[in-house]
């Protein structure tokens, strides 16, 4: 019977996942300055964010007079994350140090000359509500932001605490629990 409750209730495994319970680990490139208390701090002020997705493009192949459809290339959609800024400035230094290095403001130039330079990796937790503990991890590789939004200040905005985003491209991502192909993390959830 399509319509019993108790039936919809035995599938929704651990009364479903919530999107508030959830970790994201930012990495820094090595010229990035106060990198470690940035890595760290991103732990706690990272507040918004998204497991990723994916788009399997298509090619059309016309065959007497008929499309038909192929398995294209998968392409990766940006990655953006919300920052709570505090007074430290610590995740917004880091930030701007980041691209500084791969474009700087003044000369135009790079510091970091190479993609494994100026990329770093970063991890998205999952976490389950009966314990806390791990249920889904991914992880971006080849990552870098191409974008730092600004923050708004505004003399009528009491009680409030900054916050900025930061939009990312990375090459692709991995995921602990995904079984097909190179996307499984040898060793499991905390390889």
């Amino acid at each position: 019977m399509p319509f019993n409750v108790n039936q919809f209730r035995t599938q929704l495994s651990g009364d479903g996942a919530r999107p508030n319970l959830f970790e994201v680990r930012l990495n820094f490139p090595s010229y990035v300055t106060g990198r470690s208390s940035a890595q760290l701090k991103s732990t706690f002020m990272v507040k918004t964010a998204q497991l990723p997705g994916s788009t399997l493009g298509s090619v059309p192949v016309n065959y007497f007079g008929r499309e038909v459809k192929v398995a294209g290339n998968r392409t990766f959609a940006d990655w953006t994350v919300t920052v709570i800024n505090d007074e430290d400035f610590i995740i917004r230094n880091a930030m701007e140090a980041w691209v500084r290095g791969i474009n700087d403001n003044v000369t135009n130039l790079r510091a970091a000359l190479t993609t494994q330079q100026y990329a770093a990796d970063a991890e998205v937790f999952q976490y389950s509500k009966a314990g806390g503990s791990p249920i889904k991890k991914y992880k971006f590789v080849g990552m870098f932001p191409v974008d730092i939004a600004a923050i708004d200040l505004d003399w009528g905005s009491n009680d409030a605490i900054e916050e900025f985003s930061v939009t990312f491209q990375y090459q692709y991502w991995e995921s602990a629990n995904t079984t097909v192909g190179r996307s499984t993390i040898p060793g499991g959830l905390f390889a």
